[in-house]
């Protein structure tokens, strides 16, 4: 699986005008599942997450995960993240999982995600989003989770 991690002061994701997600401070995290992706694929992106030490301690380093600062991940599917532009300066979305595919794991990322942490929002998939965010930092760490 492909996941963009951005630390943000906030965020929000809106369909058709309508906030969906929200979060105060937190991680927003934009989530694409490859074709040989699997739901331990999936389980292992949620622990890297709730795990990920970028926010910082009382020395100002980079020493918290977003469990201990008690923050909330946003989770969006973005199927745009296995874009590959080898053919040119259109995009190819081949290394995307197929939607169904990409529809049961983002759903079992969230679905993990909400046994381990008690904040956790949701885009919806498939949808035309409209995501408002402010980064912090910025922080932005892309991240690769395979078998």
């Amino acid at each position: 699986m492909i996941a963009l991690v951005q630390r943000v002061s906030e965020a929000r994701v809106v369909v058709d005008g309508r906030a969906v997600g929200a979060i105060g401070g937190g991680l927003l995290v934009l989530v694409c599942a490859q074709p040989g992706d699997t739901d331990a694929v999936a389980d292992k992106l949620v622990d890297k997450l709730l795990k990920l030490r970028i926010f910082a301690d009382d020395a100002g380093k980079m020493n918290r995960s977003v469990v201990d600062v008690q923050g909330g991940p946003l989770l969006v599917s973005q199927f745009t993240l296995a874009a590959d532009l080898a053919g040119g300066n259109r995009p190819s979305f081949g290394g995307a999982a197929p939607a169904p595919q990409g529809r049961a794991l983002y759903e079992r990322v969230l679905a993990t995600a909400r046994t381990r942490h008690p904040q956790v929002e949701a885009g919806v998939f498939g949808a035309d989003m409209k995501i408002h965010l402010v980064n912090d930092g910025p922080v932005t760490i892309p991240l690769l989770v395979g078998p």
